[in-house]
């Protein structure tokens, strides 16, 4: 009975036909996700991009300032990201408040008052009046 041995030259070449084949499915799949991306982002409106946008500043604020949930809220405290983060979120706000209509920007302002709200809260040194994180935009707060 004879054996075939297998040929190496011929395993070589189905190993590097495969991999340009899979190098090519994946720049297919980063094209076409890409494309969807794009297409995607085309669907949706100019105020709920910018709403989701607040909404997403607006829960990295609350994490800074230790109101996210779990025991370890407390240890996530950092005033000075929070400070940053509510700062961009009363500018944009601000400026995208006529665009964007009453009814999206108020809700936004009021969970932006509540953060500012918190913020003074828990300081250890309080802002003066007005120089807090977003007051520039919006105002004191108290």
């Amino acid at each position: 009975m004879s054996t075939i041995s297998p040929d190496p030259a011929a395993d070589d070449h189905r190993r590097t036909f495969d991999a340009e084949r899979q190098e090519r499915w994946d720049e297919q799949q980063a094209a076409s996700a890409s494309v969807d991306a794009v297409r995607d982002i085309a669907d949706v409106g100019a105020v709920e991009v910018l709403s989701t946008a607040c909404v997403h500043l607006m829960s990295a604020a609350a994490v800074k300032l230790g109101l996210s949930e779990g025991e370890n809220a407390e240890e996530l405290v950092d005033l000075d990201e929070a400070r940053k983060l509510l700062n961009g979120l009363a500018g944009l706000v601000t400026a995208a408040a006529p665009e964007i209509s009453d009814m999206h920007a108020r809700p936004i302002r009021d969970g932006l008052r509540s953060l500012q709200l918190r913020f003074r809260e828990i300081s250890q040194v309080p802002d003066a009046p007005g120089a807090g994180p977003g007051e520039k935009w919006t105002g004191p707060v108290s």
